[in-house]
């Protein structure tokens, strides 16, 4: 092992999308990066180089984030931030969602990511290191149809911003990167796919369809780029200032101004005028 003079970052969930322009950039700003993902070969078209090592990784199997951990620093001898962007969606009816499929997004969205956290701090304390973690604009204000998604990204939110407290003594930066929708990522048409599994119990199809309608149309704010989410995800890794939120996009914008800047009351009004919801 020999240990580079580069800083070193691991990427979850690198395999196409955000994660992927984030890992060209990291690189393009003279990283060595770790790609990781469930199926290493989604990165087969890639040459091989030097500053890049490609791994599978799945959030779910802690015997496949600590191989991947070990062959970052194997291979480059130090890390120095670790990304947690794998993640999944689910638009659904909570009174008909399985309990298996609500426990199954809580292993990728929350639990994967406390697991490969964990597994890269004392690398990072080694080096002053970064955490960044990708939560949502659902994890500021949740969504219709996204109770059990919105509850996993609100639970992202509240574990990075008590474990930036904790790490504060071990040197260790701790940031939050929060996009709303993507523009290339089509992410509602891919959750809704995706849910199909998910029946939609009765006396909820007529909101069922409305709220995927309005979720369909164009949105009135500038969505965020993937290379938006990129540039966001690197600025974080090598914030050294206290910030810890990182808000990527318009629409999460103006999400986080109504959340955290205006009236319980304000708030509410306009949270339930935007989802089409009474009472």
């Amino acid at each position: 092992m020999t240990e580079t003079s580069r800083s070193t970052v691991l990427i979850t969930g690198s395999s196409s999308g955000f994660g992927r322009a984030t890992v060209h950039l990291f690189r393009a700003r003279g990283w060595n990066v770790v790609a990781t993902a469930r199926r290493a070969d989604a990165w087969a078209d890639e040459p091989p180089a030097e500053d890049l090592l490609v791994c599978s990784l799945d959030v779910t199997d802690a015997g496949s984030i600590d191989a991947a951990v070990t062959a970052a620093v194997a291979r480059f001898g130090r890390l120095d931030c670790v990304v947690s962007n794998a993640g999944a969606g689910l638009l659904s009816v909570f009174e008909s969602t399985p309990m298996t499929t609500v426990r199954d997004l809580f292993d990728t969205n929350v639990f994967g990511m406390m697991v490969v956290t964990r597994a890269a701090l004392p690398h990072l304390a080694a080096h002053g290191g970064r955490v960044v973690t990708v939560a949502s604009g659902s994890g500021i204000v949740p969504e219709p149809l996204m109770s059990v998604y919105s509850a996993t990204k609100f639970a992202v939110e509240g574990f990075t911003e008590s474990l930036r407290h904790e790490l504060i003594g071990r040197g260790v930066g701790v940031k939050l990167v929060e996009p709303g929708l993507v523009r290339e990522t089509n992410f509602v048409q891919r959750t809704t796919e995706t849910s199909l599994a998910v029946p939609v119990p009765p006396g909820y199809e007529d909101y069922f369809a409305q709220v995927v309608a309005g979720y369909q149309q164009e949105s009135p704010y500038r969505l965020a780029t993937e290379s938006d989410v990129a540039e966001a995800i690197v600025t974080a890794a090598t914030d050294d200032t206290s910030r810890l939120r990182h808000v990527v996009g318009e629409d999460t914008e103006v999400s986080a101004r109504q959340r955290r800047e205006t009236s319980e009351k304000d708030y509410n009004d306009w949270a339930l005028a935007r989802s089409g919801a009474t009472g």
